[in-house]
């Protein structure tokens, strides 16, 4: 057995409280910091990236945990910040293709399945095109199922600016695909 398997050893045998409810937090939260992380990065290896950082900054300040008011909100926050800071790396964005796939009905023909396929494509760019605070709320609302209150917490606005943001956000993007689909000669 190699040193780090002895460490991992001694550390499983030797949980703390902490170690305990990390892994409560991993099994809770896991999936939804994933999907912050995916709304961002639309790449899978990336998002599990960012989950495993997040939570090695949850042990790193696990000694905070107690003063936390909204956890959720927090651990939110801290895979958002992390995937956007992951994001201005430069990785080079787009959807890939499983994941378009999985968002589409498993029921679809495959000629539809293309369309939409490629209509989900066309969403996902114009929402990369929406203003940077107006992106965020809809990513973390639709994509990621946040309240208003939660959303305003992570992007550090009011509840009402972040209503307005989201509203506007729609707008925006309804319009731009009613547009697309018009040049296109409808919906396919």
């Amino acid at each position: 057995m190699t040193a780090a398997g002895e460490v991992i050893l001694i550390v499983a045998n030797e949980r703390s409280e902490a170690e305990v409810d990390l892994a409560a937090l991993v099994e809770s939260y896991g999936p939804l910091l994933f999907r912050v992380a995916h709304s961002v990065l639309r790449s899978r290896s990336e998002a599990e990236d960012v989950v495993q950082d997040a939570f090695v900054r949850v042990l790193q300040h696990r000694t905070k945990l107690p003063a936390v008011r909204d956890l959720r909100a927090w651990l939110v926050r801290i895979a958002w910040n992390l995937a956007l800071d992951r994001k201005r790396r430069g990785r080079p964005e787009q959807l890939e293709p499983e994941c378009a796939a999985s968002l589409l009905a498993g029921s679809l023909p495959p000629d539809q399945a293309l369309q939409e396929t490629r209509r989900m494509a066309l969403l996902v760019a114009e929402i990369d095109k929406l203003p940077r605070l107006e992106r965020q709320v809809l990513l973390l609302s639709a994509m990621d199922e946040l309240s208003g209150a939660e959303i305003a917490q992570v992007v550090e606005k009011s509840d009402s600016a972040v209503r307005a943001l989201l509203f506007r956000a729609r707008c925006r993007l309804r319009e731009r695909m009613e547009q697309l689909e018009r040049r296109q000669g409808g919906p396919r």
